[in-house]
């Protein structure tokens, strides 16, 4: 009975995860907005960590994980994220809550697994006003405003190719829609202008992992891995009006349609380059583990053909992240807490945005805690990460924020075997 409630639930949540808006940030008003983190909770609270994997917790982020799966698995995951935005003269509060992902991975076999899922992308989310003084001293008011974002379907494929090493590739299909509206007013002109862009964006991406996982004098184990997600290949199918509405109603007066096949903007191209990921840790089996991790990717080749922006420019962007577990007594019969596992990590990121000449780095603490449903391998993951992202400096906005995680991962070995007797 639990296990059909939970493969409704996942359909019906399946289908409300598209279009979601995650984000209220202003820097999502850049590239293709603000990426996800395309990982389970139980990553996410050691740091953001993709080098650790065992058989009873699906690793989304490199897919030669799925090969040490004993367990079918469901996991998915929800978030609460609060926001204080500083700077500009702007002091103002967000919230967003968001579904992060709805995943099941099952073993094929020994050293053999697989998975599938759906999980959001990148998430625009955003509204500011900028106010200047024009012609005959009036004031000339801008506001901006963007939603939408991206969505991901992926297939996963992991395998031991030999004792202790495995491959994987994961397949990703990404597609969404985006759009952005700018309106000017000028004091005592009684009609304003407006523009308006929609986009329509959809293309794969692939992801190739390995890891490398020796036991050292049989209780300890040595993890290493490398994920490579290739360029994203999207294709964004655009549409643009402008004209002008009243100020006094916010009628629109006249609206006319940009021939966008003129300019050869009506279907452009959008590559998000690749991304390289390397780890290393170490951890003394279902005890403690610790492990680091480096990532590189090189966005400056970015660009938006369709807005372009002045005070933007992209440089390579790297993340470096590290974090751990530890289980008391993972086998012991009394005392609950003495099988929860504490996670905890930290992150500091390079965003790879230069706005005005000042980067926008991130930087993030992460904690967390595994509890266990009764005797069975099922689990609620619980998390907390503080964080701080962007800076005042010039005139640019400060985001400090606080984020609630929660993990569901029920593991069985009957997913899939018929019961002979009801």
């Amino acid at each position: 009975m639990i296990k059909n409630f939970v493969i409704a639930i996942l359909c019906l949540t399946s289908v409300s995860i598209y279009a979601q808006n995650s984000t209220s940030s202003p820097y999502s008003y850049f590239g293709i907005g603000d990426l996800k983190f395309a990982g389970t909770v139980e990553n996410q609270m050691m740091g953001g960590i993709s080098v650790y994997a065992d058989s009873i917790h699906l690793n989304l982020r490199n897919p030669a994980a799925y090969s040490g799966l004993g367990l079918t698995t469901y996991t998915a995951g929800i978030s609460r994220k609060e926001t204080s935005f500083k700077g500009n003269g702007v002091r103002e509060n967000a919230s967003n809550s968001t579904l992060d992902y709805l995943s099941l991975g099952w073993s094929l076999g020994k050293g053999f697994g697989m998975g599938f899922g759906i999980m959001p992308y990148s998430s625009v989310g955003y509204r500011f006003v900028s106010t200047r003084t024009g012609a005959n001293d009036a004031a000339v008011t801008n506001s901006y405003s963007g939603d939408g974002g991206l969505n991901r379907a992926y297939l996963s494929i992991g395998y031991e190719l030999f004792k202790n090493f495995s491959l994987g590739i994961t397949s990703n299909y990404n597609f969404g829609k985006q759009s952005a509206q700018s309106f000017q007013t000028i004091e005592n002109v009684q009609l304003g202008s407006f523009s308006k862009v929609s986009s329509r964006i959809e293309g794969f991406d692939f992801n190739f992992g390995a890891m490398y996982t020796p036991k050292i004098k049989e209780k300890y184990t040595l993890f290493t891995s490398v994920s490579v997600n290739t360029q994203a290949n999207l294709v964004s199918e655009n549409e643009k009006t402008f004209g002008s509405y009243s100020t006094a109603n916010g009628m629109d007066v006249e609206v006319r349609t940009v021939d966008l096949e003129a300019q050869g903007l009506a279907r452009t191209g959008v590559q998000i380059p690749t991304t390289t990921n390397i780890g290393l840790g170490f951890g003394k089996d279902m005890n403690w583990f610790l492990g680091a991790e480096y990532s590189f990717q090189q966005l400056s080749s970015f660009e938006n053909e369709l807005s372009p922006s002045s005070n933007l420019e992209y440089q390579d962007a790297q993340v470096i992240r590290v974090g751990g577990y530890y289980i008391p007594n993972y086998s012991a019969f009394s005392g609950y807490f003495n099988r929860v596992v504490y996670r905890a990590g930290a992150k500091i990121s390079n965003s790879g945005m230069v706005v005005d000449n000042k980067e926008i780095n991130d930087f993030g603490i992460t904690f967390g805690l595994g509890l266990p449903l009764g005797r069975t391998f099922s689990n609620i993951n619980l998390g907390f990460e503080l964080g701080k992202r962007g800076t005042k400096a010039g005139d640019l906005i400060e985001e400090n924020y606080f984020k609630v995680n929660l993990g569901l991962s029920l593991s069985d070995t009957e997913w899939f075997k018929k019961r002979k007797i009801n």
